[in-house]
């Protein structure tokens, strides 16, 4: 019996490699390449017309309309195509979950409400399949961002395109999440333990229990900020090793905060500590714009393609936001949080923003620079300028449009990457099985 259950797993696992796709990252860039006659979006709003980009080392050695080539690159013609920087997910649980409904395929949280020291990087699985399917859209960078409790562990920007986190990594560690309690009394449903069943405990009051969780977190950051002034503590404490960056700024806060109240807490939290704070959700965020401004707070717009949070919003408040913080000097970026899409509709995410009030320059900027500086970044990459690294998408349409947007290359630290990705396998898998085509 043995044998027969060990020939069997031995079948599983030979059918499993057969059905994994053979894309290797690409090696290091060795020979310098030219885009040329390109319309090219740098990023930063500023668009040039029959432009060349030069890339060499990796690095972006020289931009504009009267640029030399070097006489050894590779050539790419880009007329009539446009280029743009590679875009950036804000906060994403790419590489920590592989399919949502699949528990032990998440790495992505750990046990207790208090873990600063989590640290999402070395936990990233640079073999997810999923990775494959955000490249052709255009996706190059992404924060990796640990979920769960009150404390749920640092995050770290990654490029698309590496063996292992070693080499995947951009930015280690560059902030610490936290996620404000809801400070909202809700129904409880039918079969939730509603005070209505004979026993049942007695009902909470859940706006309590938020301000004492706001509480002990405060607390945990005096402490911590007692310890950080300790030169040699006799005890070294993960906790609050994990977060002393935050004091000096070296890391930021990412406060997790939907609503006005919640939102108001993380103010308050960053004005108490002199934090560098953001804030993630944000989706009530237009409702403080001026205070946000007032106080340095940048924003991560999770998901807008939703529906509002309150009743009493307009339907369409979702895709306004993003224009509302523009127009009053709030630095933000646009993110996809769709479990669904995994991240795949960030460039219309903006797209819609753009019929809502943002121009298309404003959106792009949204998905690639504004995010790389919050998340900071931007002296590496977010924008298409000389000495950042080449992270470059070539586009035959407009990448911010579900219906023209075709990428047909993509440079990661000027490596022309793979776009191939287990979908389109399978499309052409099926194509030739019902068309003959070979």
């Amino acid at each position: 019996m043995k044998k027969i259950v060990l020939s069997f797993a031995a079948i599983c696992f030979l059918v499993t490699v057969k059905a994994q796709e053979n894309i290797a990252p690409a090696p290091k860039q060795v020979q310098p390449v030219v885009i040329t006659n390109a319309t090219v979006h740098v990023g930063n709003g500023q668009v040039l017309n029959n432009a060349t980009v030069v890339v060499t080392n990796g690095k972006i050695s020289a931009i504009g309309s009267n640029v030399a080539a070097p006489a050894n690159a590779k050539t790419i013609n880009a007329q009539g195509k446009h280029v743009y920087p590679g875009l950036i997910l804000s906060s994403t649980n790419l590489g920590l979950v592989e399919v949502n409904s699949v528990r032990a395929s998440s790495d992505v949280r750990e046990i207790g409400e208090m873990n600063p020291n989590v640290r999402s990087i070395i936990a990233y699985n640079t073999d997810s399949k999923v990775i494959n399917t955000l490249r052709p859209n255009g996706i190059l960078l992404a924060s990796i961002t640990p979920e769960g409790g009150m404390l749920s562990g640092q995050s770290s920007v990654v490029q698309l395109d590496a063996w292992n986190w070693e080499d995947a990594a951009v930015k280690i560690d560059n902030g610490v999440h936290f996620n404000v309690p809801s400070l909202m009394a809700r129904p409880r449903g039918f079969g939730f333990g509603g005070g209505g069943r004979a026993g049942a405990a007695a009902e909470t009051d859940p706006v309590k229990e938020g301000l004492d969780k706001i509480d002990e977190f405060k607390s945990f950051l005096r402490q911590a900020k007692a310890y950080s002034t300790v030169s040699k503590p006799e005890a070294t404490n993960l906790k609050y090793e994990a977060v002393k960056g935050l004091f000096d700024k070296s890391k930021k806060l990412y406060i997790h905060a939907t609503t006005v109240k919640q939102i108001l807490v993380a103010i308050d939290i960053a004005k108490e500590f002199d934090l560098d704070a953001v804030i993630v959700g944000g989706e009530d965020s237009w409702q403080v714009a001026d205070l946000l401004k007032q106080n340095n707070i940048s924003v991560i717009l999770s998901q807008p393609h939703a529906l509002p949070i309150l009743p009493d919003d307009d339907v369409d408040q979702p895709y306004k936001t993003a224009a509302l913080l523009q127009k009053a000097g709030v630095l933000f970026a646009i993110n996809d949080e769709d479990g669904q899409t995994r991240g795949r509709n960030l460039a219309f995410n903006a797209g819609t923003a753009a019929a809502y009030g943002l121009t298309k320059e404003q959106a792009l900027a949204a998905i690639t620079l504004n995010a790389a500086k919050i998340l900071g970044v931007a002296d590496k990459t977010g924008s298409l300028e000389v000495g950042k690294d080449a992270n470059i998408v070539i586009s035959e349409g407009d990448i911010l449009d579900m219906k023209t947007n075709q990428v047909t290359t993509a440079l990661i630290q000027g490596r022309e990457i793979n776009l191939d990705n287990k979908q389109t396998q399978l499309y052409e898998k099926y194509k030739r099985k019902y068309t003959g085509a070979f």
